[in-house]
């Protein structure tokens, strides 16, 4: 019996899913080495004159920081804008607002891209931070809508049994609402961020930099590879970002919900 009962216990323990595991620490890697692999193929093979200054380290290291710079600044203006706000449509006081909120952000999410960033542009002035505000226009959906959908699927009764133990209205928004919608925002984060990625590169028609300076050089210059090194760096760069937003995911989400 003394056996039979260690074996059920050792049998109840869930073992740890090694292959998922490994797949998450493998994956970066992997998109690491093709990064690596298209820059020293860059580096290897006869170049003429514009080849060789469009794939030069110094440029190509530069583009890609100014890339993450894009991507950085315009998903915080995202989350510090989506966030509060998609809390506060869900409170019953400003609920009637969400249909009025929502046609208005839809605006940047159906206008095309590149219309949206020339359209900035012109009304304000070519640069960096024009094309910040034009990325979080584009992607501000996903969040705010995650953030709202995640408040408003967590079980009334479990709201009704915080306020029932005394819980004020923030106690009970902060210890169980937006714990268990959690997984959700998340979800909306990390698409923002991926949309971010892959839209920064259209901010080289406005002069901001990034790697789509690579793509725009290719076309202009009809340069293949400075063309495909960008569109590669750019794929690596959304494929990277969209991994640590699983991993902050699975690691921020409440212990049970991932």
């Amino acid at each position: 019996m003394t056996v039979s009962g260690s074996a059920a216990q050792q049998a109840a323990i869930p073992e740890p899913d090694v292959g998922r595991s490994w797949h998450m620490l493998l994956a970066p890697l992997i998109y690491l080495a093709v990064a690596a692999a298209m820059v020293a193929y860059t580096q290897l093979v006869p170049l003429d004159d514009i080849e060789r200054s469009a794939l030069r380290l110094p440029f190509l290291a530069r583009r890609t920081w100014e890339h993450i710079r894009l991507v950085f600044y315009s998903t915080v203006l995202v989350l510090v804008v989506a966030l509060p706000l998609g809390v506060l449509l869900t409170r019953r006081t400003l609920r009637r607002a969400t249909p009025v909120v929502l046609a208005v952000v839809n605006v940047g999410q159906a206008t095309p891209a590149v219309g949206l960033i020339v359209l900035l542009a012109v009304v304000f002035r070519i640069g960096f931070w024009t094309a910040v505000v034009a990325l979080f226009a584009y992607s501000l959906l996903p969040t705010l809508r995650n953030t709202m959908v995640g408040l408003e699927q967590v079980d009334p009764r479990l709201i009704d049994a915080g306020r029932g133990i005394g819980m004020s209205a923030f106690g009970v928004l902060w210890r169980v609402e937006l714990p268990m919608a959690v997984p959700v925002i998340l979800s909306g984060v990390r698409t923002t961020l991926v949309l971010n990625v892959g839209t920064a590169g259209i901010a080289a028609f406005i002069g901001a930099g990034g790697l789509g300076d690579l793509i725009t050089a290719g076309v202009s210059t009809q340069r293949n590879l400075v063309l495909i090194t960008g569109c590669v760096l750019i794929a690596v760069l959304a494929m990277l970002i969209d991994w640590a937003g699983g991993v902050a995911q699975r690691l921020l989400s409440p212990k049970g919900l991932t």
